[in-house]
């Protein structure tokens, strides 16, 4: 979708203009490259395993948000690259259609930045999750050049977060931090912990385990 496209203002509703069901299929593009999915597959294990006994949200990536449904052919719609809704059933979706999940829109949103998106992803779309989705917790980060910066909403207006001594960025919606660890974007405590994948955790436990001389295979 190209940026003039989507700066059209969608209250001229037109013929053009279709009324869908609620029962949408994500319409986002492949992924850029193949640290963007790894990136995207590690927060999404994370979160996952940490809330494992919760089923009050609904996290995703590179799914589509529909948010109007006047539904246009090509406005209304937004694919942030990792998402959390809270306060919701924990369930699989096609895509995260606003007007059917009562009015909910993400309580967290983080964008994987490319050469192609990123001034959208730090103006365009920071705006519309600013003053549309109103979505608190903003987040953005690059693997490749390890930029990254967050963003909280006060009084309608993202205000940039201030980094931590080990440069990690508070979530207050998720009430976990944010940082960089071995490249890539991850989850820590409030005591900054690493949170870990399951496969962290048994690799972990593995280790305890020969280090009391009993194979973890046996168990």
């Amino acid at each position: 979708m190209s940026l003039a496209k989507e700066l059209e203002v969608s209250q001229d509703i037109t013929q053009d203009v279709i009324f869908p069901p609620g029962d949408l299929y994500s319409d986002e593009p492949p992924l850029e490259t193949e640290l963007h999915l790894e990136q995207i597959i590690l927060l999404l294990k994370c979160l996952k395993w940490l809330w494992r006994d919760r089923n009050d949200f609904y996290a995703a990536g590179n799914l589509t948000i529909y948010y109007s449904p006047h539904q246009s052919k090509s406005e209304n719609f937004r694919g942030p690259d990792f998402f959390v809704v809270l306060n919701t059933e924990r369930k699989i979706r096609k895509s995260w259609v606003v007007w059917e999940e009562h009015g909910k829109y993400p309580n967290l949103i983080l964008e994987i930045l490319s050469e192609s998106t990123a001034n959208t992803d730090r103006e365009l779309k920071k705006q519309i999750y600013q003053d549309t989705f109103r979505t608190p917790d903003y987040f953005w980060f690059d693997p490749y050049s390890l930029e990254f910066a967050g963003f909280h909403l006060v009084d309608g207006e993202y205000q940039p977060l201030q980094p931590n001594n080990q440069g990690h960025l508070w979530s207050q919606q998720l009430g976990l931090y944010l940082g960089i660890y071995d490249g890539l974007l991850r989850f820590f405590t409030s005591s900054s912990k690493l949170v870990p994948t399951p496969e962290e955790v048994a690799e972990k436990l593995a280790a305890k385990l020969r280090e009391l001389n009993i194979d973890p295979d046996t168990i």
